[in-house]
């Protein structure tokens, strides 16, 4: 196997990929806790945290976890999602057991002083000042919220500025208590070291962790299918077309990749190549395919003037139902599968890369798939098989819709997409 996987007594899993050829090992830590945990009156809170994990512990100062791997080189960071957060380092191999160090000492001895918490609030309160000023991005929140509307995969990562304003410490501990649990805790390492050295070095940090095992109950979202249109100055009209998707570990995820590299997954793909290049209706258009633990989401994204929305809408659903109808040729399907295996080996040069997969894989699929047997899935793909995921995933009753811009009455939105999406 191309990784060893040790699990301790309290369910800390540590997994490891010795990579011989680098002279950088990367580290991350974790958490199978993240938006979607959350309910209305706890909504970013699990980003909140990820916050306070550098602002000091019971052995550094906030300065000193910034200083620390700065001054050898490395890299300290962290992010939340909609179902996991993760905490990481990069540093050279020679200072791992420095890495190791911050970053334990960071999640498991950190103070969230009261102090602390109301000064950071600040941050994140114009941090999400920041999102409303970046339409491009906060139009994928709207989409998520339309899609899974009343869901907590529909809610943004961020919060909101009322939840975010509610928070004191005590909340923080509270919350962290409850989910950084040994069981639900990840360890991945990647680069040059081996399995041994990384379980001696951590080890000791980690198997007196204890806590209430807390499993995760996730509630299946019912995705709706509506149009969602928020009025803004904007130069441009941002939006975002789409249906529900699959989840990560569903059999054909990787169809659908294929599928989702050929409308809108590069320079190459049809929705490029139609609507900016041959018809220069816009900047910006792609397609995209997340995957969650129970579920996915298919979106197609355009940034363009007003007066030119119609058309694009219509140029989209045209390459939409193409696929479902007539699929693709043999020499397109495998430009794609080529882009994808590209895309996959040329990532598999950073440890970064490795380590993220060791981690993300445990955590959704409970093991992990080596290149090669990703690169096999791939090549499976045929083209009958792009025609049945297409059809699958483009059901005229499931498309929903999100866009911001500088509307008067953006009714007409709703009519436009019940027109062509049958």
């Amino acid at each position: 196997m191309f990784y060893q996987k040790e699990v301790l007594a309290n369910g800390v899993r540590i997994l490891t990929q010795q990579v011989s050829h680098v002279r950088s090992v990367a580290l991350g830590i974790w958490v199978d806790v993240g938006s979607r945990d959350e309910s209305d009156t706890t909504a970013g809170i699990s980003h909140y945290i990820e916050h306070m994990m550098f602002k000091g512990t019971e052995n550094r100062t906030a300065k000193q976890i910034a200083e620390e791997l700065d001054a050898v080189g490395g890299q300290l960071n962290a992010f939340t999602t909609k179902e996991y957060t993760c905490y990481y380092a990069k540093v050279l191999d020679e200072h791992f057991d420095l890495a190791v160090e911050v970053l334990t000492d960071m999640l498991f001895h950190s103070k969230i002083a009261e102090q602390d918490v109301e000064r950071e609030k600040n941050v994140i309160l114009e941090e999400i000042k920041m999102y409303e000023d970046a339409p491009d991005e906060l139009v994928h929140d709207m989409f998520a919220k339309t899609i899974w509307s009343g869901h907590p995969l529909g809610r943004p990562i961020i919060g909101t500025t009322e939840t975010v304003s509610s928070f004191n410490h005590q909340d923080l501990r509270d919350y962290m208590k409850h989910h950084y649990t040994p069981n639900r805790l990840v360890i991945s390492v990647a680069g040059n070291i081996t399995h041994q050295q990384v379980v001696e070095k951590l080890t000791p940090l980690l198997e007196n962790l204890s806590g209430n095992q807390v499993n995760r109950r996730l509630e299946l979202p019912n995705p709706a299918a509506q149009v969602n249109c928020r009025s803004k100055e904007t130069e441009q009209v941002h939006m975002v077309i789409g249906a529900p998707g699959l989840c990560l570990g569903h059999d054909d995820v990787y169809i659908a990749q294929v599928v989702n590299t050929i409308l809108g997954g590069g320079l190459s793909s049809r929705l490029f190549q139609e609507i900016r290049e041959q018809r220069g209706l816009v900047y910006t258009v792609y397609s995209y395919h997340s995957s969650y633990y129970d579920t996915g989401i298919f979106g197609v994204y355009a940034g363009l003037s007003k007066q030119n929305v119609n058309q694009a809408m219509e140029l989209i659903f045209k390459e939409i139902n193409d696929l479902k109808r007539n699929g693709v040729s043999k020499e397109e399907l495998q430009r794609a599968k080529d882009q994808l295996k590209g895309n996959l080996l040329l990532s598999m040069e950073s440890v970064n890369t490795h380590m993220s997969r060791l981690g993300k894989s445990e955590l959704y699929l409970g093991k992990v798939y080596s290149p090669e047997e990703i690169v096999e899935k791939l090549n499976r793909v045929t083209v009958e098989d792009t025609v049945r995921v297409s059809t699958q995933l483009f059901q005229p009753d499931k498309f929903s819709m999100a866009a911001i811009g500088p509307w008067t009455d953006c009714g007409d939105l709703q009519k436009v997409l019940e027109t062509l999406k049958d």
